[in-house]
């Protein structure tokens, strides 16, 4: 009996950790992955629908909020939604001014769209982790993480385009000889050391996505494990455990949000910097 209690909590915890994945299995062809090693059969090219649909279903719904925010905005006396928009905006104006020391219109833009596109995929997690997945597998859908941030691809696929940011920004404003040489030069500006200057920096400029996307991922899945833990508890002790450490990860939400936002405008202000 305890050994189909530990298979049962252990299918639990793996099928609320999998994702909705599609792709070209060897046997199977193109198809939705049933099984955990099915989707790892389908190799690097498979696609997570959910993480995907979440993904671009918060983006839009960060678009619509304050597309409908700037339409209602009044010089008179603004409402809810305004104030709200308005605050967060300036939120991320002052962390641009204070942190960003080059001249770069598109940062202040950037800025507030990963910050609340982040924050709006981190909240999905304050879901119980039950409805989602049960509402869909009525549906007939199996797998179902609502969570984008959770899935690693997600956050490095973040971190990378930052990345590719820092890489054309370095480029554009001190054209690729200068930035060659910033690498070749930096930290003993002599040519001597160049070879040695060149692995120190190309590695620290690749340590940056990665370690800007791992953060994330890192500290919202075992957020979210944590949930899917407790939620294997008895349902007296859910209620006690839950919603302390919902209202808890409610401040770990807006941080991971603030941080990732926070260093990838201190990399960018960094890659419009003359050494």
């Amino acid at each position: 009996m305890a050994a189909d209690n530990e298979m049962t909590a252990i299918y639990y915890i793996q099928h609320h950790l999998q994702n909705l994945t599609f792709g070209k299995h060897p046997e199977n062809g193109w198809s939705l992955a049933s099984t955990s090693q099915e989707a790892v059969d389908m190799g690097f090219w498979a696609i997570h629908l959910d993480t995907m649909g979440w993904s671009i279903a918060m983006g839009a719904l960060f678009i619509w909020v304050f597309r409908k925010a700037g339409r209602m905005a009044t010089t008179g006396v603004p409402g809810g939604l305004q104030n709200a928009a308005e605050m967060v905006i300036e939120f991320i104006e002052n962390l641009t001014r204070s942190t960003f020391h080059g001249k770069n219109p598109m940062i202040a833009p950037l800025a507030l769209t990963l910050f609340i596109w982040i924050l709006l995929m981190n909240s999905l997690k304050l879901i119980p982790v039950d409805y989602v997945p049960e509402m869909f597998g009525r549906l007939g859908v199996e797998y179902m993480k609502i969570v984008p941030t959770t899935d690693v691809n997600a956050t490095l696929g973040m971190a990378l385009g930052v990345f590719l940011l820092i890489i054309y920004s370095s480029c554009r404003v001190k054209g690729v000889a200068g930035f060659g040489k910033e690498l070749a030069l930096t930290p003993f500006n002599t040519w001597l050391l160049a070879p040695f200057n060149l692995i120190l920096e190309i590695v620290g400029l690749l340590v940056k996505p990665i370690s800007l996307g791992l953060r994330l991922f890192g500290s919202m899945f075992a957020g979210e494990v944590i949930f899917i833990l407790i939620a294997l508890l008895p349902f007296w002790a859910i209620w006690m455990l839950d919603v302390p450490w919902a209202i808890f990860h409610i401040l770990i939400v807006s941080l991971q949000a603030f941080i990732f936002t926070t260093l990838s405008i201190v990399y960018l202000s960094a890659a419009h910097e003359h050494h």
